[in-house]
């Protein structure tokens, strides 16, 4: 059954990116709080601003203003973006280069400084250097079967290891000193200081794309066999049982207590609290799913979208107008997390009451019981 967590709203329209020139692609995106950056198949990022309107009946929408846009002089696409808001620096892959720019006006940094020989790339955000002007950045290298980690400054960076692995790598994520790899058959776990590595599962990344995500302190969700969404922890254990995806996911986001898949017509959303699918969304020619900052963004080749979530207290009252006692229940007590600790007690104790009554209702008098208690 059913419950509607997110609604999709449109962020940015085809038109503003690239008019009448059908032949631009959206390769990319980065949202750092209002600025979300594009990056194209013909070279260029653009920028925006984001601005969250909510209508006097709660509906949400957002308008977004173009900054500017910049040419980066090559015949290549952009493949990867991320901000380093503390340096106001954005990172730009492009042609196996990673270049630094400044966020507001995507000038190149004067130094010139750059990462050559990158085919993908991540940063680190449980950082070890303890250097708030710092950010630290994991590469997967063009030569074979290796990794790098730089540390990157405002105008300059630095390599502070190289690291080989057991296959070519095809997907990375950081945690501190752990790499969690796609590898091409399957995935591990890498301590990159001390070389210690664990297997985890294996996979076939010549079959499907591997999804590797960092989802919070030493975890990670993969994208396993059998069109399994599964956690690991940096011991090389899940604590949580998997989610059921379909077999062909594309991209996966958390936005908790949900993680959120993408395939190829839908997006799907599972409770990561009882594992089930909770909500479908019909979504055709999607290719990016991402999260930031708790934003979750999914794009076409045209467009720009945001699942905005619904709040947790409107989906807990759902549940219970469709006396989804038990659903609410679990609903709720995840909610601690995300909600001030006196506003949680003041909200489960309703919660409690209202769910005694639907039990006494139904005559479930001992379950009633325990809820009124």
């Amino acid at each position: 059954m059913s419950v509607k967590a997110f609604k999709l709203v449109s962020a940015v329209e085809r038109e503003m990116l690239m008019g009448d020139k059908n032949y631009i692609n959206i390769e990319c995106i980065e949202c750092c709080g209002k600025n979300l950056y594009i990056g194209t198949n013909d070279c260029f990022i653009y920028h925006f601003l984001l601005d969250e309107k909510v209508s006097t009946a709660g509906k949400i929408s957002f308008a977004a203003t173009k900054q500017l846009h910049k040419y980066l002089g090559l015949k290549k696409p952009v493949s990867e973006l991320k901000a380093a808001s503390a340096l106001t620096r954005l990172l730009v892959l492009c042609d196996n280069t990673i270049t630094l720019v400044n966020m507001i006006n995507l000038e190149p940094v004067p130094t010139g400084a750059r990462i050559k020989g990158a085919v993908a790339f991540t940063l680190n955000e449980n950082p070890v250097s303890g250097d708030p002007f710092c950010v630290e950045v994991c590469i997967i290298s063009v030569k074979r079967r290796t990794i790098q980690m730089f540390m990157v400054f405002e105008d300059r960076v630095q390599i502070v290891k190289e690291v080989f692995t057991p296959e070519q790598p095809c997907a990375v994520a950081v945690d501190g000193y752990y790499l969690c790899l796609a590898l091409t058959t399957q995935y591990i776990i890498l301590n990159y200081n001390t070389g210690v590595s664990q297997d985890l599962f294996p996979y076939c990344s010549d079959e499907k794309r591997p999804i590797v995500k960092r989802i919070g302190r030493q975890e990670f969700l993969l994208a396993g066999p059998g069109g399994l969404g599964m956690f690991a922890t940096v011991d090389g254990i899940s604590q949580r049982a998997p989610v059921h995806w379909s077999e062909n996911v594309i991209g996966a986001a958390l936005c908790f207590p949900y993680v959120v898949a993408l395939d190829d017509e839908f997006i799907t959303v599972h409770s990561m609290l009882d594992q089930q699918q909770k909500q479908t969304l019909p979504f055709k020619e999607g290719h990016i799913l991402q999260d930031f900052e708790g934003k979750v963004i999914v794009a076409t080749n045209k467009g720009v979208y945001i699942l905005v979530p619904l709040p947790l207290e409107k989906q807990i009252q759902d549940l219970l107008a469709s006396q989804r006692v038990e659903e609410a229940l679990v609903l709720a007590k995840g909610a601690r997390r995300n909600i001030p600790k006196e506003k949680f007690q003041v909200m489960y104790k309703r919660i409690l009451q209202q769910a005694g009554f639907i039990q006494f209702a139904q005559l479930q008098f001992l379950e009633a019981k325990e809820l009124f208690r």
